[in-house]
C-alpha cells in the first residue's frame, strides 16, 4: 500500500525503487504531512505489505527512550545525572571505575566493557553463538556478556559508542522505579505521548500489525530476523513503533509534554564531540552547521532493521523513516532532506 500527502519529490522516489526499500516513510513540517509513504512486505512468506501503521522495530532507535527514562527520574528527584554508579549499585560491578555516573552511561563516555563493540564487530548475530538469544529476555540476562571485563578506559576520557552502557541505565531505571525497562518506557513515555501502537513486543508473540525484519542471504532467498536478535527489546534497542507515533515522539518531547523544558534543554546540550558538525548529548545525536544546530536525530541497525528519525528545529520538521531491511533508512532521510529543504 502506497499513501502520499502533499508534495514529494522525484529524487525520494527514485531512492526509494534504488534501494528497493521495504518499509514506512512519515515526513511533517508544522502541521503539514508532507509525505506518507509505505512499501514493501511486513511479512514476505504471506504478502502481507506494509502501511503506514505498521509498527517496526527500531533497533539502537530506541536508546532515546532510555534516556528520557534516566531523565524522569532525574526530574523526580530520585538520582541526578552526576549520581556515581556505585552510589546506586554499590559493589555489584567491582570491575567499573569508581568514577563512572550516570553522565558517562548517556554520552557514551563511560568506558565501561561493551558487551557488543560495534568498533571490532560488524555481525550483531555473532553474538548469540555464545548465549542463546531466546534466553535474553531481561536486562540481567546481558550482565554475563560484560560484567566481568575490564574497562576500556577511565570515564570521561572519550566517546566510544557502548551498547552495555545503556544496558547499565535499564539497570538504574529497574532499581529505582521497581518496574521492568519496558513497562516504564509504556507508562511514562508511550501512553503520555499517544504513542498507542508502540511497546517492546516478543518476537515470539508479536501482535497485529507488526513487521519481521527481512534479512537476504547469499542465494537470494529471504530469512526473518527472529533468530537474530534477542527475543523482546529493551534498554538500548528494539523498541516497535509506527511513523505516526514516532512524529508524536518527537512533538511531546519539544514541546516540553515529557518533562520541564530545563530537563529537555539537559538531554539536548551537545555534550560530546563525536566530529567535526556532529555531537551527542543524553540519547540522541546532534548536527550542527555554521555554529547552529541543523537537526536533532536517533538512528539504529540490526540485522533485518534500519531507523533513521530526525527533528529540524530551524522548519519544525519532522522525519520518520523505518524499514525491515538491513538497510534504506540513510540513503532516504538523506533523498528527503535534500528535497524538503528540511535545514
Amino acid at each position: 500500500m502506497t499513501v502520499t500527502a502533499g508534495r514529494k519529490g522525484q529524487h525520494v522516489s527514485s531512492t526509494i525503487e534504488n534501494e528497493g526499500f521495504s518499509g514506512s516513510i512519515v515526513v511533517k513540517v508544522g502541521s503539514e504531512t508532507r509525505l506518507a509513504q509505505a512499501n514493501g512486505d511486513a511479512d514476505r512468506a504471506n504478502g502481507r505489505r506494509n502501511g503506514i501503521e505498521t509498527r517496526f522495530g527500531i533497533a539502537s532507535g530506541s536508546k532515546l527512550f532510555t534516556a528520557v527514562a534516566i531523565a524522569k527520574l532525574v526530574e523526580e528527584g530520585s538520582l541526578s545525572f552526576e549520581t556515581p554508579i556505585k552510589d546506586i549499585f554499590g559493589d555489584e560491578f567491582p570491575n567499573f571505575h569508581k568514577d563512572l555516573t550516570v553522565h558517562h552511561l548517556l554520552t557514551h563516555t563511560s568506558g565501561i566493557p561493551d558487551y557488543f563493540d560495534e568498533a571490532v564487530m560488524d555481525n550483531y548475530e555473532d553474538l548469540w553463538k555464545e548465549i542463546p538469544m531466546y534466553q535474553i529476555r531481561k536486562t540481567e540476562d546481558f550482565f554475563p556478556l560484560f560484567k566481568d571485563k575490564a574497562m576500556m578506559f577511565h570515564p570521561g576520557e572519550k566517546f566510544h559508542y557502548n551498547n552495555a552502557g545503556y544496558i547499565m541505565l535499564g539497570y538504574i531505571v529497574e532499581k529505582l522505579s521497581g518496574m521492568s525497562i519496558q513497562q516504564f518506557i509504556q507508562e511514562q513515555i508511550f501512553i503520555p505521548a499517544g504513542m498507542m501502537d508502540s511497546g517492546y513486543f516478543r518476537l515470539d508473540q508479536l501482535p497485529e500489525r507488526c513487521a519481521w525484519g527481512h534479512i537476504q542471504l547469499d542465494d537470494g532467498r529471504w530469512k526473518t530476523n527472529m533468530y537474530s536478535v534477542p527475543v523482546i527489546g529493551g534498554a538500548d534497542g528494539g523498541a516497535f513503533v509506527t511513523g505516526p507515533d514516532m512524529v508524536k515522539f518527537w512533538e511531546a518531547f519539544m514541546e516540553n509534554a515529557l518533562f520541564s523544558e530545563e530537563v529537555t534543554g539537559q538531554m539536548l546540550n551537545p555534550f560530546v564531540s563525536v566530529k567535526e558538525g556532529v555531537q551527542y548529548g543524553y540519547g540522541i545525536w546532534i548536527n550542527s552547521k555554521d555554529n547552529k544546530v541543523s537537526k536533532y536525530h536517533v538512528m539504529g541497525y540490526d540485522p533485518g532493521v534500519s531507523f533513521h528519525s530526525a527533528y529540524y528545529p530551524e522548519t519544525n520538521g519532522i522525519a520518520v523513516i523505518l524499514s525491515n531491511q538491513c538497510s534504506g533508512a540513510f540513503s532516504i532521510t538523506k533523498a528527503i532532506e535534500e528535497s524538503e529543504r528540511l535545514y
